[in-house]
């Protein structure tokens, strides 16, 4: 466990990401509250990430950046030159920096904090706060396997972690990193025809939730295609063929792959900017 090893944690960006990172490793009992720390450039973020997770905040980047052994790069592309120019000259000599920045590099991140630096970029997700969630990692070349196998552990803690070439992080963003917005759209949707059909509103979300997460386990837990399992449901002239068939003439499988191709086209975007 981390705890033992009296690691220093410390989030440059205290948003919901942070946040869900910082609850999920706290939970699953890598970190104690008392070693974590966050910062944030407003007091309203500074106040949820306490609330959320019971660790302290400040607003000074190089302070946090003096005591922190794994330092979380968690800012929004537009702030991330302004973070690393505050914590640049404070970082530990040995400290991993984590990226869960959207979009931006490790060439980049390196440039910004020295060549030499142990440096890892990390696409997870929301889920990760309800110990859900889904990451993909890159190492960038200074992470020694001591570090590596920690940064597997923290994030496979939360949820699924798989590592993955650089080039892919973007799609792994276009696909799990947004995906969660995707599926409560969905949840919306199927809970909104429920509630058109008679079903009280509460109970049509519980519904739509939980058939999405007996769908998805059924999916992780059979090895089934999901075409082969969507086959099984689909009775002859029965009721879920006609649905899937008002799915397909409204050409929802090609936005879902729309979404996915366009969320990884502006992280690409966002790492030129």
């Amino acid at each position: 466990m981390a705890d033992s090893l009296n690691l220093k944690c410390g989030f440059i960006g205290a948003g919901q990401m942070a946040t869900a990172l910082a609850l999920g490793w706290i939970r699953a009992g890598f970190f104690k509250p008392s070693q974590i720390v966050g910062s944030s450039r407003t007091e309203r973020s500074r106040k949820k990430f306490e609330q959320g997770t019971g660790s302290k905040t400040s607003h000074d980047n190089a302070k946090i950046a003096r005591t922190s052994d794994l330092l979380v790069l968690s800012v929004k592309p537009k702030f991330l030159a302004d973070a690393m120019d505050s914590i640049r000259e404070s970082l530990k000599p040995e400290a991993l920096i984590v990226s869960v920045v959207a979009g931006v590099p490790i060439s980049k991140i390196a440039e910004g904090l020295g060549d030499k630096r142990a440096i890892v970029r990390v696409m997870p997700n929301t889920p990760c706060l309800v110990g859900q969630g889904v990451s993909g990692i890159a190492f960038g070349p200074h992470v020694s396997d001591g570090f590596q196998q920690l940064i597997y552990q923290l994030f496979s803690s939360v949820g699924m972690a798989n590592v993955v070439p650089e080039n892919l992080i973007d799609a792994v963003n276009g696909i799990s990193g947004c995906g969660p917005a995707y599926a409560f759209l969905m949840i919306e949707a199927l809970a909104d025809g429920a509630v058109k059909m008679g079903i009280a509103r509460d109970m049509a979300i519980s519904m739509a939730a939980q058939t999405l997460l007996g769908a998805s386990k059924m999916v992780l837990e059979t090895q089934q295609h999901p075409a082969a399992l969507k086959d099984a449901v689909c009775s002859p002239a029965g009721t879920t063929i006609a649905g899937i068939h008002e799915l397909e003439k409204a050409g929802v499988r090609a936005a879902l792959m729309n979404a996915v191709q366009a969320a990884t086209h502006r992280a690409h975007e966002l790492g030129k900017q």
